[in-house]
């Protein structure tokens, strides 16, 4: 075979192989990258776990979230709290935290309520805080660091001192004085958790807005931006249709962090009596329990699920924020 029929057939072979290519596009790459990452699938599928857990669990409970149950240990039998003629008997001997049983998988806790069904409604109003903090930062964040990115001067001037003030806050005592004044005004319990909400996103948001404005000051110098510039489109459009959107990689990364970062605030919150009270439960006010000597002894069941389930939590939203950062990331190979 003569040396042009050889280059002939590698070219036509060239061209085949290149037909029979997939291309994909960046958001394919994106998902590609991130799926190749085992601990980001390992945290993905803890979360899904996690969710079905505390939100289909319930379902399936025969417990209520707030149903006390008393041990008596002269008979070895369980009493419900609605049992009435039981509970009045004199000659019962009644003892509040029942032992690990088919019954109550993970027993009950000092009060007499199922820690299984505890663990579901916790996790699930600590996901909901999470969630819902996050929203707000992000929502505050991103329009004042857009704003600040894409004006410059004066304005950029204003919120970035306000963001330095918002950074010279001190978290803890802020909260500390925040629960003082619900107590003060008589806020429900039930409803303490909203306000806490409302608080610590408006007292978060400073972060995001440093990150945004950042990478807006580099976006905006970009020739498509210039394009934009001549075509005469409107400075809101600007922002929020090419600005924003180009810094959601970072976006992202920041959400997924901050997801696990809060629930961690909620539980020390929960932990030193500021979050959520009894009888409702969080996982930090589950942990809580373990302030007392003997329970940290002698009744792990108590307070070592929801510790765990809060680490599985927090370790779970990490790995899924490495493996975003690092599929976002262009010059990542693997």
């Amino acid at each position: 075979m003569s040396d042009s029929q050889t280059k002939l057939r590698n070219e036509q072979e060239t061209i085949e192989f290149e037909k029979n290519q997939v291309i994909l596009t960046p958001g394919q790459l994106i998902m590609k990258r991130f799926f190749r990452n085992k601990l980001a699938i390992l945290g993905l599928g803890i979360i899904l776990a996690v969710i079905v857990f505390c939100y289909l669990g319930p379902l399936f409970s025969p417990y209520g979230e707030y149903e006390i149950f008393y041990y008596n240990e002269a008979t070895n039998t369980e009493i419900r709290m609605d049992d009435k003629k039981a509970l009045e008997d004199p000659n019962v001997g009644l003892y509040v935290k029942a032992p690990i049983s088919k019954s109550h998988w993970l027993g009950t806790d000092a009060d007499g309520r199922d820690v299984l069904t505890r663990l579901m409604y916790g996790g699930r109003i600590s996901l909901q805080f999470s969630l819902a903090v996050t929203i707000i930062e992000m929502i505050i964040g991103i329009t004042m660091g857009g704003i600040a990115g894409y004006y410059g001067g004066k304005v950029d001037m204003v919120i970035m001192r306000l963001v330095e003030i918002f950074y010279c806050i001190p978290f803890m005592p802020l909260m500390l004085i925040t629960s003082s004044f619900m107590a003060a005004f008589g806020i429900l319990p039930q409803h303490k958790i909203y306000f806490l909400m409302l608080i610590m996103g408006v007292f978060n948001w400073a972060s995001v807005a440093r990150m945004v404005r950042g990478q807006m000051l580099t976006i905006r110098e970009m020739d498509y931006m210039a394009a934009a510039e001549a075509a005469g489109i409107s400075v809101r459009k600007k922002i929020f249709k090419h600005l924003v959107p180009n810094s959601i990689p970072i976006i992202i990364v920041m959400a997924t962090m901050d997801l696990g970062s809060f629930i961690i605030t909620e539980s020390t919150l929960s932990y030193l009596g500021v979050g959520i009270s009894t009888p409702y439960a969080s996982l930090g006010s589950m942990v809580n329990a373990v302030n007392k000597d003997i329970i940290m002894r002698n009744y792990l069941n108590i307070w070592v699920p929801p510790g765990v389930v809060l680490l599985l939590i927090v370790m779970a939203f990490n790995f899924i924020g490495d493996g975003l950062r690092d599929a976002f990331d262009p010059k990542m190979k693997r």
